[in-house]
């Protein structure tokens, strides 16, 4: 398995499983459409990952999208739509435990599943005809998946896009209020070690009064990425949860722009 999981483990604490994940089940059965695909991705040993892909045209370029956290993938209906009707395809990834995926959450299970997924992601999109080609993105807790996934696999993206994320768990947890013990406090965030390692071109999406990630996270981010394409985005006067709705168009254009470019 590539990639540096197994560094994630020492946040594998029950303390922190409780503040971190909020998984949630899919009780209205998701259910396929001509636009809509929804699957379930086999990542581990009986582990299956619920995915739903927003499409319309399959040469449209495709992004993996790893949602945040209480949000379930079966629920980006009218957001995949928004993406759709600017010519591009959303494939939207559950982690354990959320949607219909089976087992618990953990932060290392997190980022080993996202390789599993990225395989069958790639694997889908080939078997049923989708000939666009493929972007990474992640939304808040996405993004640490998105990350790993970029400086990982460098050659199977054009690009990655990071929404209200964050690159130093240890940081993270602290503003949660988390208590770290000395092997983690002291730990050097496998996050942002990889965030220096990216070299595809990287768009940054924050908003400028995120009360849950801090505006100084997306900055972190922008710069310490170690791509020499990268561009930061700040979404005037939105907050973690209204991104989106406060400032869609701009969001849009921006997202478009960078895809149609390296598409």
């Amino acid at each position: 398995m590539p990639g540096n999981w197994e560094k994630y483990k020492v946040f594998d604490h029950p303390d922190i499983q409780r503040f971190l994940f909020y998984p949630r089940r899919d009780e209205f059965k998701a259910v396929d459409s001509e636009t809509v695909l929804n699957l379930d991705l086999l990542v581990d040993d009986n582990i299956k990952i619920s995915c739903s892909l927003f499409f319309v045209n399959k040469t449209d370029p495709c992004i993996l999208f790893f949602h945040g956290n209480g949000e379930l993938a079966a629920e980006y209906f009218d957001i995949g739509s928004a993406f759709n009707h600017n010519g591009i395809s959303l494939f939207v990834a559950d982690y354990r435990g959320y949607g219909r995926s089976g087992g618990k959450p953990s932060v290392s299970s997190m980022i080993k599943d996202c390789h599993g997924v990225s395989e069958g992601f790639r694997e889908t999109l080939i078997n049923r005809g989708f000939t666009g080609s493929h972007f990474i993105m992640g939304r808040s807790l996405g993004s640490a998946s998105a990350i790993e996934l970029a400086a990982s696999c460098p050659d199977q993206f054009k690009g990655i896009i990071l929404e209200s994320g964050f690159c130093d768990v240890t940081d993270l947890l602290a503003r949660m209020g988390i208590e770290l013990q000395p092997e983690q406090s002291d730990f050097v965030s496998p996050g942002l070690e990889s965030v220096t390692k990216i070299s595809m071109p990287i768009l940054v999406i924050h908003g400028q009064y995120d009360s849950i990630i801090p505006l100084a996270e997306g900055e972190k981010i922008y710069r310490n990425a170690g791509s020499r394409d990268k561009k930061m985005l700040v979404i005037p006067g939105a907050d973690h949860n209204t991104i989106f709705a406060e400032g869609m168009e701009l969001y849009l254009k921006e997202l478009s722009d960078f895809v149609d470019r390296l598409k």
